[in-house]
């Protein structure tokens, strides 16, 4: 583009006006340095800087330590601080082994399966010995509301189909969170096809998708965090029992933690960066504490007083899922290794037992129970008086 205004720096007094015309016309433009293309820095509200909300965060922590938990269910009205919550996990994320592989392999693929399990490009690669994975932190991939089912699962690349004349499958949302924490806001209003989608995954561990002659089999081993307003609808009991931990989060009652709240806001939204460097070294020893409790945690077993009682709590609650006792157990297991200690003992079980349990009793499934019973005794009854109507009968004959 040729510069055509006239050039206004010399000869002739130039007016304030003018000058400013000048400046913020093309001239201007012309002289700009290249955009960044609006790609801003993620900088998240510190964890450990948020007031109040201890089972919130115990939760969240426990499910970064022992991603057998199961994931978090965040319960509330709005602005109580679950997304922002959830979000700052980010800083405490420890390190995982990816893959750089298009199809997911990892050198354990070698172990567990054999050549069959892994593509031929990264078996030539190990062959070489090149390596085929590299060590990245654990990320929080977020799943937009107006995502399809493509996007969810993976689909055909449809830039390449059409540039390339050629086609490829696409990795979803599901496989690129194989190992991170895949979070869903309002997942009560999740459309129920792709949380099908998601319910599947999560079970399984991974997925297939199939267009045409062409399907991929991805990983899909994910801590699920969700999180939901209840006035905006209930959310289906499929996906509420695969949520391990459920939280309810209300708005705090303390005078004092709600100014709390609002001074640390307010110095977060004038300097971020000032704001992140205060707490830089609450948050750098977090992670390693996390660091430290995941390697404990293959240690850590649960007392036998721990099992008898929270059997006893399970069935004494008349809970019908076995989910209750895995993500309490696991809950336990993660509570004692971040404190610590490499035994589980009915301390861990008391401070997790509401986070797993509660929830799960339906009244509805007690009622069914209770009308199959009476049916039965019904059926059984009737058995009886016809039995003892023919041994009467025979007995006369």
């Amino acid at each position: 583009m040729p510069d055509v205004l006239p050039d206004l720096s010399s000869g002739a007094q130039q007016s304030h006006l003018l000058s400013m015309l000048s400046d913020s016309g093309a001239r201007r433009v012309l002289r700009a340095p290249s955009p960044d293309l609006g790609i801003a820095e993620h900088l998240p509200f510190p964890f450990f800087a948020m007031v109040g909300q201890v089972e919130m965060r115990t939760a969240l922590l426990l499910s970064v330590i022992n991603p057998a938990v199961g994931g978090v269910l965040l319960i509330g009205p709005r602005g109580t601080g679950k997304t922002t919550c959830v979000r700052s996990l980010t800083d405490l994320l420890p390190y995982i082994e990816v893959s750089t592989c298009p199809e997911g392999c990892l050198p354990d693929d070698l172990d567990d399966g054999g050549d069959s399990a892994m593509c031929e490009e990264c078996r030539r690669k190990l062959a070489a010995g090149e390596p085929i994975s590299r060590l990245e932190p654990v990320k929080l991939v977020e799943l937009p509301l107006n995502a399809r089912l493509d996007d969810v699962v993976g689909g055909v690349n449809e830039r390449i189909a059409i540039q390339q004349n050629r086609v490829r499958l696409e990795l979803g949302i599901l496989a690129r969170a194989d190992q991170n924490l895949l979070y869903i806001d309002e997942v009560n209003l999740l459309d129920d096809v792709i949380a099908d989608a998601i319910l599947d995954a999560s079970a399984q561990g991974s997925y297939t998708v199939r267009r045409g002659a062409m399907s991929g089999t991805y990983r899909s081993r994910f801590v699920l965090i969700g999180s939901m307003n209840p006035e905006e609808g209930r959310l289906r009991p499929q996906i509420m029992d695969r949520f391990g931990l459920r939280v309810p989060v209300q708005g705090l009652v303390d005078r004092q933690e709600r100014y709390e709240v609002y001074q640390r806001v307010r110095r977060y939204q004038l300097n971020r960066r000032r704001f992140l460097a205060e707490w830089a070294v609450f948050s750098a020893s977090a992670r390693e504490e996390v660091i430290l409790a995941r390697e404990l945690l293959k240690e850590t077993v649960l007392s036998e007083q721990a099992i008898e009682i929270g059997l006893a709590l399970v069935q004494g609650l008349g809970i019908d899922s076995h989910r209750a006792e895995y993500a309490m157990f696991e809950a336990a297991r993660a509570h004692a290794a971040a404190d610590g200690r490499d035994v589980a003992d009915l301390r861990d079980i008391r401070a997790v037992a509401p986070m797993a349990l509660r929830q799960r009793r339906s009244q509805f499934m007690v009622d069914f129970f209770a009308r199959q019973f009476d049916e039965d005794a019904a059926i059984f009854s009737q058995i009886d008086t016809l039995t003892s109507t023919a041994e009467k009968d025979a007995a006369e004959k």
